[in-house]
């Protein structure tokens, strides 16, 4: 039986996402769990599984171009199905598959408001023949510009201007190969954007995909997700001490961090029942850990999860961090690195902050704010000494977390942090 691969929804709220690139082709046989298309969403580009056997039919999409979450990308036919006849038993025409793309808008001059909002014409109209390799022009001077929320994002960091750019994708769509290709700055003049008002008090920074999303996300998550707030300071200069030691002699460099997700899910072991989230139906607890790392990227941040917390060494969780990070920044995370999870970290440490509270990523159950290792004075018995003290703070879901076991929980990872030879056994 054929089956039809839609437009997933990989981002929460989210309407359409854009087809980066193919990773396979019409003829070519896939597994279940094989990646098979690049996808653009507002955060990432994220790399898409098939989720059954079957042989590649047709590509509904052409790379560049925008669909509807939901609507179909691809046809994969069954074992011994002829392409046709998948086609035909998936609903889609054979002359369908490059004008079922929801495709942006071609130039005022190019269409009718109507032939724009068709998605698949019942007749091809003629056209002139023409070279296929024609380039495509660059948009004029107050042309409107077609490009993906991702390559918007990308274009502001690195300063380019758009205008500037001969899109290769559907009707001169700006994908992301465009801006790759283009040469470093230092070989050629960039094209930068100018300042409109550099003698204004103000300029208006135009909200990006990921900001919006970002704002959707925090905005949904602090008027449905009843926060409730808990606070410890640790002592950590064990946790330092050792950390330098392991660093003498170890080829991967292991960060404070790396000891707080450690101490994460060795809490998690000792109250279990805090390793949960909520569900309409149930409260789902988890016999695992696995932890969503807060990662700055230009423009806004993301929360990739690492899996398995509890069965690794220091230094799996550091590559397994850095790696993650340095895909959250390329934009390259997998959607299987961004679900998941039942509790997050940020550490917003090595900016000086000595303590805040974070807002709760659904459906993660709580998240610990982690601020800098600092030098103060304790009391030790009638007497005042040095010691090097972390604040955390921790944000719970009442929903799940009731205060006495957020409080549990709390002092188990104090406990841990504060007796670090405990993670390494």
């Amino acid at each position: 039986m054929a089956a039809v691969v839609r437009m997933p929804a990989l981002a929460a709220g989210a309407t359409e996402a854009a087809v980066q690139s193919w990773l396979v082709a019409v003829g070519d046989s896939v597994a279940a769990g094989q990646e098979i298309v690049e996808i653009e969403t507002e955060k990432a580009v994220v790399e898409y599984e098939a989720e059954e056997a079957g042989v590649v039919a047709a590509l509904l999409v052409d790379a560049g171009a925008a669909v509807a979450v939901g609507a179909p990308i691809a046809v994969l036919a069954a074992p011994g199905q002829s392409a046709d006849d998948a086609i035909a038993e998936a609903g889609v025409a054979p002359s369908a598959a490059a004008p079922v793309v929801a495709a942006p808008e071609a130039p005022a001059a190019a269409s009718t408001p109507a032939a724009a909002a068709s998605a698949v014409p019942e007749t091809p109209a003629p056209a002139a023949p023409a070279p296929a390799p024609a380039p495509v022009p660059v948009p004029a001077e107050g042309a409107r510009l077609f490009a993906s929320p991702l390559v918007r994002r990308l274009a502001r960091e690195r300063g380019i201007d758009l205008s500037h750019i001969a899109g290769s994708g559907p009707h001169g769509r700006i994908v992301r190969r465009d801006l790759d290709a283009l040469p470093e700055p230092s070989e050629t003049a960039p094209a930068r954007v100018p300042s409109p008002e550099q003698a204004a008090a103000y300029t208006d920074i135009p909200h990006t995909g990921m900001r919006r999303a970002i704002a959707r996300r925090l905005t949904e998550s602090v008027t449905t997700v009843p926060h409730f707030f808990l606070s410890a300071d640790c002592r950590v200069d064990e946790v330092l001490a050792l950390r330098a030691r392991i660093n003498e002699r170890g080829a991967v460099k292991i960060s404070v961090n790396d000891f707080v997700l450690k101490a994460v899910a060795a809490a998690m072991l000792d109250v279990p029942e805090a390793n949960a989230i909520w569900t309409e139906e149930a409260t789902r607890r988890f016999t695992t850990v696995d932890v969503g790392v807060a990662v700055s990227i230009p423009g806004g941040l993301v929360t990739p999860v690492l899996r398995g917390v509890e069965g690794l060494t220091l230094s799996a969780i550091s590559s397994g961090v850095r790696d993650l990070a340095e895909k959250a920044r390329a934009g390259r995370l997998k959607q299987r690195e961004l679900e998941g999870g039942s509790f997050a970290v940020s550490n917003l440490g090595m900016y000086g902050t000595s303590r805040f509270s974070a807002i709760i990523n659904p459906p993660h159950s709580g998240i610990l704010a982690v601020g800098a290792a600092e030098r103060r004075a304790v009391v030790e018995g009638e007497t005042l000494v040095p010691a090097t003290v972390m604040s955390v703070t921790l944000s719970a879901d009442h929903r799940v977390l009731d205060g006495a076991l957020a409080a549990q929980w709390l002092a188990a990872f104090t406990e841990r942090i504060e007796n670090p030879l405990s993670l390494l056994v």
